[in-house]
């Protein structure tokens, strides 16, 4: 059954983690890791309720990489939607699409917020698979760091009963077909200052359709095997040519 670890990237209010706490057990949620958090004081055990054991059982680390080390599938949490195809760097999900979408997987997935002031990174979104945005009114877009993860969390609980779905690729795997469409980038000289988006670009598109396990390994031998083909051509005509 799919398990979902939720990661607190640099909280800096401790009552918004004890209010993420409660959210946590509200839904059945226990797995909490926070990345540089802000002190704990008594305000949070307060505002967590009787969650208080998912703050004392938290883990916490100084390193992102670490937080998200051991998950299938990195969600990324962002309140700025970038319209048009061309943006595809913010091309968001919903919660709702997330869960319907994950439920039934068998592994580890991570749903990482950011700060309250600046959110996450652009590094850190980058690393992500795919991002979640929760539709609010234009006017006011941008929710509070606990009221955003207790509706994803809810959406996700919602869907607790949908059929489950076909095994996803490992995290092995995906890195595979990543690597793999890489050199096919390289082996078809493709530009070299356009590459990292579009690997960037390419692992959303596979982190919001979350194919499954056959589907990846079909993907991953279409594109190896299209690399080393153009390799082999090329190889041969530097052979004519000398």
């Amino acid at each position: 059954m799919v398990s979902y670890k939720v990661v607190l990237v640099r909280p800096q209010n401790d009552g918004n983690v004890g209010a993420v706490a409660r959210a946590m057990g509200n839904f059945g949620f226990e797995d909490l890791v926070m990345v540089d958090p802000c002190p704990l004081t008594d305000e949070a055990f307060k505002r967590a309720k009787h969650a208080n054991y998912i703050l004392k059982d938290a883990v916490v680390t100084s390193d992102f990489e670490d937080a998200i080390s051991d998950c299938f599938l990195v969600v990324g949490t962002s309140g700025i939607v970038t319209q048009g195809g061309w943006h595809y760097i913010r091309i968001p999900s919903t919660p709702r699409e997330l869960a319907e979408r994950t439920m039934g997987h068998e592994d580890r997935i991570a749903l990482v917020f950011g700060r309250e002031d600046l959110g996450l990174t652009q590094e850190q979104l980058m690393r992500c698979d795919l991002l979640v945005n929760i539709p609010a009114h234009d006017g006011y877009p941008v929710l509070n760091l606990s009221h955003a993860v207790t509706v994803l969390l809810y959406e996700i609980f919602a869907a607790q009963g949908a059929p489950s779905k076909p095994n996803p690729a490992t995290e092995h795997e995906k890195e595979l077909l990543f690597r793999n469409f890489s050199e096919l980038l390289e082996a078809i000289d493709y530009p070299s200052f356009r590459r990292d988006k579009t690997n960037v670009m390419f692992r959303r598109m596979m982190g919001r359709a979350i194919p499954t396990k056959y589907e990846f390994y079909t993907i991953m031998g279409v594109l190896g095997g299209a690399a080393e083909r153009i390799r082999r051509l090329e190889r041969k005509k530097g052979k004519e040519e000398y």
